[in-house]
């Protein structure tokens, strides 16, 4: 089932080199221009390699908006990326949206759409792969990417997948 993404999920499941969990429970993931600008794939920053690659091969792919007015009003709330990630969700009648920003999962929400986070792609490996390692993805995630997770989240988190 294809999704829209923020730059949040890519670039942090890139940088712990585990990108390749969007291709498997997605097949393909569309971006909109600014989140391809804040992804900064042209650079040597960490994850850039992996979402070089995953543009090639085409299961990232970036989408431009049919409209951008949408995109401008939620832009004065939220950053370019989230707005135009929202805005592409809604023009290709996406239910679900990639995205792990609080202001701009509560603009999905209201609008219709279901936002997904790192967490949630990440419990899904879990629930198709046991040996997969929550623990140590999240730790990656935290000392790695510098992904927030608090201590409250991080515990459920382990609870739910049984570790």
């Amino acid at each position: 089932m294809p999704i829209v993404s923020n730059t949040s999920p890519i670039l942090n499941l890139a940088i712990i080199e585990k990108l390749e969990l969007l291709r498997k429970q997605f097949g393909k993931v569309s971006i909109p221009p600014a989140v391809l600008d804040e992804l900064k794939v042209d650079s040597h920053f960490p994850g850039a390699g992996g979402i070089r690659q995953a543009l090639q091969l085409g299961w990232i792919v970036v989408e431009t908006l049919n409209s951008s007015e949408v995109s401008h009003v939620l832009a004065l709330e939220l950053d370019l990326g989230e707005a135009e990630a929202i805005a592409l969700a809604l023009e290709n009648a996406e239910k679900m949206i990639l995205m792990d920003e609080h202001e701009g999962r509560q603009a999905a929400k209201s609008l219709g759409l279901t936002p997904v986070g790192i967490v949630g792609v990440l419990l899904q490996e879990k629930q198709d792969n046991p040996l997969f390692s929550m623990t140590h993805t999240l730790d990656d995630l935290r000392l790695k990417a510098g992904f927030f997770i608090s201590a409250k989240l991080y515990k459920y988190t382990l609870e739910l997948a049984g570790e």
